[in-house]
């Protein structure tokens, strides 16, 4: 277990500092993005928006990690997420330079999610929210 939250606090480092100072991507910033993005909901069996998250669109090509970008009910871009295996999360692995295509990151989320269609194994989910937590609202539903 402190390995886990090692590998979090160094994902967490990692993502905070390279993020924070890009702007948004035009080929992401409202829903639908460009391609090579594609809505998940297409790709595997899951709503097309999910509570909580939002509307997914990821890149299949660098699956199952990600980047996925999520958008609200307006086509509002509000968080770039990562969906990283618990099996690749111990002391010998890093993840730098986390690409943030949304933009400038407001704060980041880590938590655990057991699998689900598309990345069945159990993950983290790093989401880097673009948007303050107390517009989170727009995803809630």
């Amino acid at each position: 277990m402190t390995r886990l939250f090692a590998a979090i606090a160094a994902i967490s480092t990692a993502v905070a500092l390279p993020v924070f100072a890009q702007g948004a991507d035009d080929a992401v910033s409202t829903a639908p993005p460009e391609v090579p993005y594609q809505k998940v909901s297409e790709l595997v069996k899951l709503p097309d928006f999910l509570p909580g998250i939002g509307q997914l669109f990821v890149d299949p090509a660098s699956l199952p990690a990600g980047p996925f970008v999520a958008y609200d009910h307006d086509g509002r871009l509000v968080s770039t997420i990562y969906m990283i295996p618990i099996k690749d999360m111990n002391a010998d692995t890093s993840f730098d330079n986390l690409a943030a295509p949304g933009g400038d990151v407001d704060h980041v989320d880590i938590y655990f999610n057991a699998g689900h269609p598309g990345v069945a194994e159990p993950h983290e989910h790093i989401v880097l929210w673009h948007i303050p937590a107390a517009d989170e609202a727009s995803v809630a539903e």
